[in-house]
Order: C-alpha cells, then sequence, then structure tokens
C-alpha cells in the first residue's frame, strides 16, 4: 500500500512541479518531500556540470535542498521549480568555490565516473572518455557560459526558462549559449585535432 501511496504522490509532484503558478497565488501545495524527490538527479547532474567535484556533490546538494526548504513558502511560482532550484544552486556553488579558493584551492574534476553498469571493458572505457572529455569542454566556459550551456544544450530546458533560472534577459541567454558554443567548437575542434596527430 505504501508504494501505491508514494507512486501517487510522485504523478501529483509531478504535475505540480512542472507547471508555472498564477503570479498572483504562491505555490502553498509544495512540499520539500515532492520537491525532493522530483528534483534531486537534476540537482545533482547540475552541480557536478557546473564543475564541483564529486565527493563534494552531496554536501552542495543538501545545502540547495536546505536553502529550497527554507525559502519554499517564499517560492511564487513565476518560475518553474527545476529553474528556481538552479537559482539556488547557482549560489550555493558560487559560495563553495570562494570556501575551497580560500582553503587553497579547487580539487580537480576526476576524468572518471561510475559506470554505465556495461560489463564491456571497452564500453566502460569509451563512457569514460566521454565523461573526462565533457567535463574538459564545460572547464573552458566561465559560469554564465557554463550555466547556460548545461541548461539549455545538455538538460534542454527551454531558453526561456535558461534565463528566468539565471535571472538574465532572454537575449543576454541567447548571447552567452551562443559564445559558449563558439568556445566547446573549438575546444571540440583543438581535442580533435590533436588525437589525430
Amino acid at each position: 500500500m505504501a508504494g501505491h501511496t508514494e507512486a501517487m504522490g510522485a504523478a501529483a509532484a509531478a504535475t505540480t512541479l512542472d507547471v508555472k503558478a498564477n503570479a498572483s497565488s504562491p505555490r502553498s501545495d509544495l512540499r520539500l518531500e515532492d520537491v525532493y524527490e522530483r528534483c534531486f538527479d537534476f540537482v545533482w547532474r547540475s552541480a557536478r556540470r557546473m564543475g564541483v567535484p564529486e565527493p563534494s556533490v552531496d554536501d552542495v546538494v543538501q545545502e540547495v535542498f536546505v536553502v529550497a526548504h527554507r525559502r519554499l513558502a517564499d517560492f511564487e511560482g513565476r518560475s518553474t521549480v527545476k529553474t528556481w532550484l538552479f537559482g539556488i544552486l547557482l549560489r550555493v556553488v558560487s559560495d563553495y568555490r570562494r570556501t575551497q579558493r580560500r582553503k587553497g584551492g579547487l580539487a580537480p574534476l576526476p576524468e572518471v565516473l561510475e559506470g554505465d553498469g556495461s560489463d564491456c571493458p571497452a564500453a566502460a572505457a569509451e563512457q569514460r572518455e566521454r565523461v573526462r572529455l565533457l567535463h574538459a569542454l564545460l572547464s573552458e566556459l566561465d559560469d554564465d557560459k557554463r550555466a547556460v550551456f548545461v541548461l539549455y544544450e545538455i538538460e534542454q530546458l527551454e531558453m526561456p526558462e535558461v534565463a528566468d533560472a539565471l535571472s538574465c534577459p532572454l537575449q543576454t541567454a541567447y548571447s552567452r549559449l551562443y559564445a559558449a558554443r563558439k568556445i566547446v567548437k573549438r575546444a571540440v575542434l583543438a581535442a580533435t585535432e590533436g588525437g589525430a596527430r
């Protein structure tokens, strides 16, 4: 019976978390448990893609949800919950980086992630190489361009949602995406030319 109740709660969360509220009525029907269940993976992936080293991701994600818990009553529904959480994530990641710099520097991103579940060593090696390349490409971008690129190209949010999440005008978001794509394209070309020699 508990599984059925959880599934119903998840279905209800799916409908309430992806829809914007009317600007005149705050989202008092949102529960942190639903937000957490529905958005945890998104926040975790986004933290990694924004350059948080894997050993610190859990702490950063926890802080995002602590802030979300404190501010949930203030959520006005002018954006989706996902974009609201990403805005919180950006501030938490910024604070994390500032703290790490004060402590003596940021750890480099690891070049491997957990296996993809494949028993094939060649497939696992190929997956690790793709992840390494993705992190290398993302590290070429400054925070503003990286955030737009991650949300639009990887998470596949619509550009108005990206602009909402980053609290920037729509044209600024498009401009950052254009600049990010140029940098990534240049880095891919350099990597493929370097690998072909």
